[in-house]
């Protein structure tokens, strides 16, 4: 009965419920060292609760059915990784940013924010900037498309693997916390990162909205910004061309805007593939259970 019920649902409710359930469990343990604790375990006990009530109620309308397949998902991946910045550094206190920083100056020599110095201009930051901002909109938009379709298969699957991208990065920062290159190598710096319109409005709206969480390594930006792109190009050509040259540009800027240090990015690269190869065996492999039971 209960492999029954678990096969029924798609893919990304399963994940959503499994990570939450492990979120709730980290803090139980670490209750004491964990900042709000119990208001933490209340969210997530809450969207747990709210993920099965749109389960259940999905086809009762075209409203319900927007917010089980879009909207929940991305407020629910906002809200976990809001819920970050009171776990990771109070259950694993020690930022691996040294090591970090050793490896970017053994690859290149030198600190790569800081080489970046020389090429620093207003214009190209307010572009990078805004690419770096655009990792907030491909995946949604990316949905709409696919969800505009009614391809339903190339929708579930998209959705799986971008939540499967995000909850690893996630499992990322707690394993391995950094601050980033603009807090560790500041005093370092020479030049400030000035734009002519964009840029500064929008590093101050991030930095409100995404506060202190330790999510330098592995480069979240990097990893779903190619899952994304890769999607896009087996799902829906026409978006891929107009993603390829943003996602080119937000990997650029991850490092001079000087959010991540470039083995960040590097690590979000291999975080893409593991994405791929661990969500598709997922995927495949429950897709033959559903056949068996059938």
């Amino acid at each position: 009965m209960i492999a029954k019920i678990f096969l029924s649902l798609r893919p990304a409710d399963l994940l959503n419920v499994v990570f939450l359930l492990f979120l709730t469990a980290v803090t139980t343990v670490f209750h004491e060292k964990v900042k709000s604790s119990e208001t933490l375990i209340l969210i997530y006990s809450g969207l747990i609760l709210i993920q099965v009530l749109l389960i259940l109620f999905r086809e009762r309308g075209s409203a319900i059915r927007l917010v089980y397949d879009l909207v929940f998902p991305t407020v629910c991946i906002l809200f976990i990784f809001d819920s970050l910045e009171g776990i990771v550094h109070f259950i694993n206190p020690r930022d691996i940013d040294p090591l970090l920083i050793r490896l970017d100056y053994l690859l290149f020599n030198g600190y790569p924010t800081i080489m970046m110095e020389k090429i620093i201009f207003p214009v190209l930051t307010d572009i990078l900037q805004i690419a770096y901002s655009s990792y907030y909109f491909l995946p949604v938009t990316l949905g709409l498309v696919l969800r505009m379709k009614r391809d339903e298969p190339a929708f579930d699957r998209s959705l799986f693997l971008i939540m499967l991208c995000f909850y690893l990065s996630y499992l990322g920062y707690m394993l391995m916390p950094a601050l980033g290159p603009r807090y560790t190598m500041n005093h370092l710096q020479t030049r400030e990162l000035e734009g002519f319109i964009a840029a500064m409005p929008i590093q101050e709206l991030l930095n409100r909205l995404e506060g202190v969480k330790r999510d330098a390594f592995p480069s979240g930006h990097t990893g779903i910004a190619l899952t994304v792109l890769y999607l896009a190009f087996r799902f829906e050509k026409r978006l891929y061309w107009i993603f390829l040259p943003c996602v080119a540009a937000l990997i650029f800027s991850t490092v001079y805007c000087r959010y991540h240090y470039v083995v960040d990015v590097i690590a979000g690269i291999l975080l893409f593939f593991i994405t791929l190869l661990l969500g598709e065996a997922l995927y495949g492999y429950r897709a033959k259970r559903v056949d068996l039971s059938r």
